[in-house]
């Protein structure tokens, strides 16, 4: 659908259609639609074109963001008192809240087609299970231990699953992805190529194309080696991953300033390619931060022979980090249960969660409490996070705090198992699930 021609009473039908039945209670249509169509229309006025070049339409996007839109990423009076038995500090997972964002997510692309969503952040082969039901088949894993679960998850649920291993395995981790898609022959999975020199598998390929990032992948501008490494594909050439995840600051629209000129060379190097012949089927672009911005992309939501594909992963969770996105409109749907277990001086209380249990590498604040705004988290040692108490009330020793990370997808893989629960399906209930993807094998079977 183009967003740049169509009015808003349009858009609205259109994504009430392209989304899952599910998404038609409502709740659903109270809040999270609307929200969503808010959001379309920020987009479509992104790339508006002024003689101060390209800009968003102030008063419309005003417009467009309602407040009453809105939804609160955290519940308001969420019960910690359900864990007063449980040992600190555990991960929580809101099952609940996973569908929901579930549910935007495939909203905010326009239906699940154009999501090649990454499980690095979900983990969990009950959140995999909560992805395949949503009916999200193509994904993006990092390691082997991702793919290996992610694939058992598809075959459980009797679907054909399509894989993208976007890491640049070697040696043998490449042999041991041969291995595991060979395991599941009724998946298809592709991995990464950047040279001519790794295709000793019968794997389909995208060439990785360094967008700016400067982490893998061929320079964007070296055309001729993104051509070379197509054509040594042949027939397993399926196209080419992109990912601009170095656009992850500023406001909306500093963000789209910062996407569209990267964009714009992904689709000149589509065109070259095109006109050399090639059959480029997918590229896939877009963690979280650029996930609108380049959903926003005239260009490339111009392509007439590509699917264009963004592989958020994050959002599935959300965290503090993504929460400064102020277009992205999803819940908390993990943290870390912690414990206060010191007031080692006026005005500061310690809680049990260090960088063991709260991933750190993300820059500071680690974490945040929402039901404790008046907290601020100081720098964590291994097991112990300060926080100043900067207003309100101090919490005693042995208080509970929700603590929301900043970076949750490797807060999650710093938990061996979590907490599961369902407010929706099970309020009464908790359960545990190991985090079955995390960390790395040391060889096959290594689970």
């Amino acid at each position: 659908m183009d967003l740049h021609a169509t009015s808003l009473p349009h858009f609205t039908r259109e994504v009430a259609r392209n989304v899952p039945g599910t998404f038609h209670a409502r709740k659903y249509r109270e809040t999270s639609l609307a929200r969503f169509v808010h959001l379309a229309v920020a987009c479509e006025f992104a790339w508006t074109e002024s003689a101060d070049g390209f800009g968003f339409g102030r008063s419309e996007l005003r417009e467009a963001r309602h407040d009453s839109a809105m939804r609160t990423p955290w519940p308001i009076g969420f019960d910690l008192g359900r864990f007063s038995d449980a040992l600190t500090p555990a991960l929580v997972i809101r099952l609940d809240a996973v569908r929901r964002n579930l549910l935007r997510m495939i909203a905010a692309a326009g239906g699940c087609d154009r999501l090649r969503m990454h499980v690095k952040s979900a983990k969990l082969r009950v959140v995999f299970d909560e992805a395949i039901a949503a009916g999200i088949t193509n994904y993006k894993c990092a390691t082997t231990r991702e793919a290996e679960c992610l694939l058992d998850a598809c075959d459980a649920a009797g679907i054909e699953g399509d894989l993208l291993v976007a890491y640049p395995h070697r040696g043998a981790n490449l042999r041991r992805i041969v291995d595991i898609a060979r395991a599941h022959p009724s998946s298809r999975v592709s991995v990464l190529i950047e040279d001519t020199g790794n295709l000793d598998h019968d794997l389909d390929a995208f060439v990785d194309v360094n967008a700016g990032m400067h982490r893998t992948g061929i320079p964007v501008d070296r055309s001729e080696l993104v051509l070379a490494c197509a054509q040594a594909a042949g027939e397993r050439f399926r196209g080419i991953h992109y990912y601009e995840g170095h656009v992850h600051t500023g406001t909306f629209a500093e963000r789209c300033q910062q996407a569209k000129p990267l964009l714009d060379r992904l689709v000149s190097l589509v065109g070259f390619l095109e006109d050399r012949g090639l059959d480029v089927r997918e590229v896939i672009t877009s963690g979280t931060p650029s996930l609108m911005p380049a959903l926003a992309h005239p260009g490339l939501a111009g392509l007439e022979r590509t699917v264009h594909r963004v592989s958020p992963g994050t959002l599935v969770y959300f965290d503090a980090r993504s929460a400064e996105c102020e277009e992205l409109d999803y819940e908390f749907a993990a943290f870390v249960l912690g414990t206060v277990v010191s007031h080692p001086a006026p005005g500061i209380v310690t809680v049990d969660a260090g960088s063991k249990a709260l991933a750190a590498e993300a820059g500071s604040p680690v974490a945040i409490a929402p039901d404790w705004p008046g907290l601020a988290a100081r720098t964590p040692s291994e097991e112990h996070l300060p926080f100043d108490v900067v207003s309100g009330t101090v919490p005693t020793r042995g208080t509970l705090l929700a603590l929301v990370p900043r970076h949750v997808c490797p807060t999650v893989n710093l938990a061996e198992a979590a907490w599961i629960v369902d407010d929706e399906r099970a309020p009464d209930t908790l359960r545990v699930a190991d985090v079955t993807a995390r960390a790395h094998e040391l060889h096959e079977g290594n689970r």
